[in-house]
């Protein structure tokens, strides 16, 4: 996905935290000893938003992109103690040893080397900060196709997109060996469900599928291959109301 095209700029703005995440964050994270965090990557400022929810009381978006960026600004509109920084993972150009806490939620499989970002991350977290990663993992996009798990009916079918979809993705072994390197410790593996997407028919479900909505992996299939996926999941999954799909992730919490 282009996250500078104007297209785009609310796809990451429509949506909430899942209930799922935010309990976990309870229970790996003493927040309440947070004063400043970082949520790096933050697209449209969901998760900013979810932090400031949490209670920690001064969080900074940052993002690349002028207009993930703009979008979450009225994301996060009337929200206090938040702000938004333009920035790179890499070299962010904030304060070192500056926050408690940084979040980087479904940035990694952008970066194909991850040792910069993470000694970015170990940069600017102040001693005894948290780090927390959460990306997925091959063995967490190969899961079989369920209609929890719809996804792994495109790889089943298309064999050829699993391969996309694992050569983008980094190994909880790699993530854990270049924290290490980075200079953090204590690190922990946790992993996550999180609600995707209520569907509230089949029907609705697998119209959302043809037009490719909010799934860029989908645009790699011809026009007849897209049908011939749909037909296949119309096949598999026999619910016809509230179907509820999940992805599931991995989270790593490390600390400096």
């Amino acid at each position: 996905m282009d996250f500078h095209a104007q297209t785009n700029k609310y796809t990451y703005t429509s949506r909430q935290a899942d209930p799922n995440w935010m309990n976990l964050l309870q229970e790996i994270l003493d927040y309440k000893q947070v004063e400043h965090a970082l949520d790096i990557g933050c697209g449209g400022g969901i998760y900013t938003r979810a932090l400031v929810e949490l209670g920690i009381p001064s969080v900074t978006g940052v993002d690349s992109s002028e207009l993930m960026l703009e979008a979450a600004l009225e994301n996060c509109h009337g929200m206090q103690g938040v702000q938004f920084h333009k920035g790179d993972a890499q070299k962010t150009g904030l304060r070192q040893a500056s926050s408690d806490l940084i979040l980087e939620r479904a940035l990694i499989h952008h970066l194909r080397d991850v040792q910069p970002c993470f000694s970015e991350a170990h940069r600017l977290l102040r001693p005894g900060g948290i780090f927390l990663i959460q990306d997925r993992t091959p063995e967490d996009c190969l899961l079989p196709g369920s209609p929890e798990h719809i996804r792994g009916y495109f790889f089943s079918s298309f064999p050829r997109l699993a391969e996309m979809e694992i050569s983008r993705r980094h190994g909880s072994n790699k993530v854990i060996e270049n924290l290490r390197i980075a200079g953090f410790r204590e690190i922990e593996k946790h992993t996550l469900w999180e609600v995707r997407h209520v569907h509230e028919t089949k029907e609705k479900m697998l119209a959302d599928l043809r037009a490719r909505l909010g799934r860029s992996i989908l645009h790699a299939l011809t026009d007849d291959e897209l049908e011939k996926l749909v037909l296949f999941i119309d096949d598999c999954i026999t619910e016809e109301r509230d179907i509820v799909e999940r992805d599931r992730w991995t989270i790593w919490k490390a600390v400096k």
